[in-house]
């Protein structure tokens, strides 16, 4: 089975690769040094596990994890770290196994007979329970490789049928996530002008009128302005003074 080891010290990837060189069945197939560049060498290798660490600049594992589980074919992890504080985190984003370091060659090769027993079907039920934690970035697809988009960029989401359109300063991207499920998930940062938008409460600075009446919203640093139905005006209005009120 092909393995992906993701940990930020070369060190302690270079210790997993050992360990792994006297195990029967398993090759190390890449390595990662952070959560973002896991996820595109693991679009690009279609590992069956990785070796996923937690605490790791930037992107950290247990979000890496979150977005790995999004894959077509998702492989199985295996979480790697020094603290155990993180356990039920760690389960919760539905791993086979949590080892803590120094990682123990018996104990790394029973997580790994349980990952090689998990087949497709059963790691695919493992993940679809809902996940509650919050994402930083999102991940897009361009062209057959992954992309994140940092959460903090996104001025807005615009539903269009079964598609949703992710919009930065200069980027627009395509989503096949429900708008419910991203307003779900992102209520303390996103407010609902429509029944197909929400827009980023960073990034609006205020309302006006369109030369046709309509109430839009105006945004920091777009030209385009998107309309706000009459359900949700005096949702908008408060929201836009409260965001005053802290500015």
């Amino acid at each position: 089975m092909n393995i992906l080891i993701v940990d930020d010290e070369p060190l302690a990837r270079q210790r997993l690769v050992g360990l792994l060189k006297n195990l029967n069945g398993y090759t190390v197939c890449g390595e990662a040094g952070n959560g973002s560049e896991a996820l595109m060498r693991a679009q690009a290798l279609k590992p069956d596990i990785i070796l996923l660490d937690i605490r790791m600049p930037g992107m950290d594992g247990l979000e890496a994890a979150q977005h790995l589980n999004q894959m077509s074919k998702p492989p199985a992890i295996i979480f790697t770290t020094a603290f155990s504080d993180h356990a039920l985190k760690a389960f919760e984003a539905h791993a086979v196994d949590y080892l803590l370091k120094p990682i123990k060659p018996e104990r790394l090769e029973q997580a790994l007979n349980s990952a090689k027993r998990l087949t497709r079907p059963q790691l695919n039920e493992l993940r679809l329970t809902d996940d509650t934690s919050i994402r930083s970035h999102i991940c897009v697809k361009i062209r057959g490789t992954l992309e994140l988009v940092p959460v903090e960029d996104i001025r807005y989401f615009l539903a269009d049928h079964k598609y949703v359109t992710l919009k930065t300063q200069n980027h627009e991207y395509l989503l096949e996530e429900p708008l419910k499920s991203l307003e779900e998930e992102f209520q303390h940062l996103f407010t609902r002008i429509h029944r197909n938008a929400l827009v980023a409460d960073r990034h609006i600075v205020g309302l006006a009128k369109s030369p046709v009446g309509h109430c839009v919203v105006i945004f920091k640093d777009l030209n385009e302005q998107l309309e706000i139905s009459r359900r949700h005006l005096p949702q908008v209005r408060k929201k836009i003074k409260t965001l005053a009120t802290y500015r």
